[in-house]
């Protein structure tokens, strides 16, 4: 029988934030998988923004591709169901996803009929469970998140999280535990420690749900299952006794934590500062009060960012839940197992938080670690890849060559001739985020990264050998002219490949 393919994701995780890379992060699992396998140091991220990253790890092809250019944009099923689920779906593959999708959008201006659609999911009965976007099966938790400013789904609206939660276990008590502190809190943006019972929490749930699959699949054909944990995502909202495995006090804060807006191209303050182009109050108020963050001291980000760990490795204990249950029922030996992330957090970089359209490492540089069957064990890798490459890597493990219009090189691969020595990664920002649009292209090749905004022409530059903290902007200087010239010529060709337009979006996230 074909091997069998875990695909495990968490949602805004840094590349740095492991055990195994000396932060003090507390991730046994991910350690011991990163030992057995190996670690791509330098996997960049199709878009630093949930939805398009997402759309792109599924369809293989870059966001300005398939249409999903940013959140707010659903995605074709169409261009979906010719991704990597469906294509194993047809080469014989039970595939799953349980978790957080966000292949279509949550909060939307007017009801999409869509199953991630809020306003929608009411219209699915209870024991729907798919097909969707090429997955023979999905048991989604619809935001996996739940966030201050805006009320929470309660069924009938909702998917299999939202369900569980309201009407099994938790309840409106439940959803009031969440929202109470264990302890005093700094005043941190979005971070408390939450009373809500680990048993109850989202992160839980994906573990659960996750082995309930691995334990109880058709054991006749093989198997992909892309295990989606919303966490660490804002707010940072770790329960006990997870908030308090890190201690604040000793947690490692940027280097270089003071705004430096002057010192970077214009979008940069336009991001922190423009007004939103909303016409709903309630999402124009989330978007300026609850994803833009100004200022946070010391002692602020200390808590922010103990508690983020925590999360983090309350994600790794259930990363050793599908581990154990892959050795249980005897597969862990022909299971290939893939961890990364969707995009990063800038945790106070640059004095940023969560994420935006400053596409520096702490956001687009996202890591992945691989294992499985003839994957070198305790390896490191320096060279750039992408999430994108998980499709093409995908269908080779699975024996089915991937569409010749997919953009990934398979992981499997390296060494051989025609892996690309450079990454993009794809933004149109949309008016509803600063108020002004903007065309992100970025090009990454290891060494030097290039970010170009094609509306006004004016880009941004580092030598990440020379310049790791991404201090100094080479932009049009003397310094920087050949590594501009080399990058501009990979972005010029890029955006020779890509529509003008794209869809307009249906709403914000």
């Amino acid at each position: 029988m074909r091997p069998n393919i875990l695909l495990i994701t968490t949602d805004q995780q840094r590349r740095d934030c492991y055990g195994f890379r000396d932060r003090g992060v507390h991730t046994p699992h991910l350690d011991g998988l990163a030992r057995r396998g190996t670690d791509f140091r330098n996997c960049i991220t199709p878009s630093p923004v949930c939805q398009p990253a997402r759309a792109a790890i599924l369809t293989g092809l870059l966001p300005f591709t398939n249409g999903a250019a940013d959140n707010g944009i659903d995605l074709d099923p169409k261009i979906a169901e010719a991704g990597f689920a469906g294509h194993l779906s047809r080469a014989g593959y039970q595939t799953a996803l349980v978790g957080k999708a966000h292949f279509s959008t949550k909060a939307t201006f007017a009801p999409t009929g869509r199953a991630e659609c809020a306003a929608s999911s009411a219209d699915f009965p209870s024991d729907w469970n798919g097909p969707y976007m090429g997955f023979d099966h999905v048991e989604l938790a619809l935001f996996g998140k739940w966030f201050p400013e805006r009320p929470p789904l309660r069924p009938p609206q909702g998917q299999h999280f939202e369900s569980w939660f309201f009407e099994t276990v938790g309840g409106e008590s439940g959803y009031r535990q969440w929202a109470e502190k264990t302890k005093p809190a700094t005043g941190a943006h979005q971070t408390w420690s939450s009373a809500l019972p680990v048993a109850w929490h989202p992160t839980t749930w994906v573990g659960d749900r996750s082995v309930e699959f691995l334990r109880n699949r058709n054991l006749n054909a093989p198997f992909l299952l892309w295990a989606s944990f919303g966490d660490p995502h804002h707010p940072f909202d770790c329960p006990e006794p997870w908030a308090s495995l890190h201690d604040a006090a000793e947690v490692e804060l940027p280097m270089h934590r003071e705004l430096d807006l002057e010192r970077r191209p214009w979008w940069h303050r336009a991001a922190l500062e423009g007004d939103p182009k909303l016409d709903d109050p309630v999402l124009k108020r989330f978007r300026k009060s609850g994803t833009r963050v100004l200022f946070q001291t010391d002692e602020q980000l200390r808590e922010m960012t103990a508690n983020y760990y925590g999360m983090i490795s309350l994600v790794d204990h259930n990363v050793g839940r599908l581990l154990a249950a892959l050795a249980d029922t005897g597969d862990l030996e022909d299971t290939y197992v893939f961890f990364t992330s969707d995009h990063g957090d800038f945790l106070g970089d640059h004095g940023l938080y969560l994420k935006g359209p400053m596409l520096y490492e702490s956001l687009i540089n996202v890591g992945l670690i691989a294992a499985g069957p003839g994957v070198p064990e305790g390896r490191q890798a320096s060279n750039v890849v992408s999430s994108l490459d998980l499709a093409a890597t995908f269908a080779e493990i699975a024996g089915s060559p991937p569409p010749d219009s997919w953009h990934g090189t398979s992981l499997l691969d390296e060494g051989r001739n025609g892996r690309l020595s450079h990454a993009f990664c794809e933004w149109r920002v949309g008016e509803s985020r600063c108020g002004v649009p903007l065309r992100l292209t970025c090009v990454h090749d290891g060494t030097c990264k290039l970010t170009y905004e094609e509306e006004s022409s004016t880009g941004e530059l580092y030598d990440l050998e020379t310049d790791p903290h991404e201090m100094d902007d080479l932009w049009n200087t003397p310094e920087g002219r050949h590594a501009q010239d080399r990058l501009m010529e990979l972005i010029m060709t890029r955006i020779e490949q890509t529509p003008r337009a794209f869809a307009a979006p249906v709403g914000m996230t």
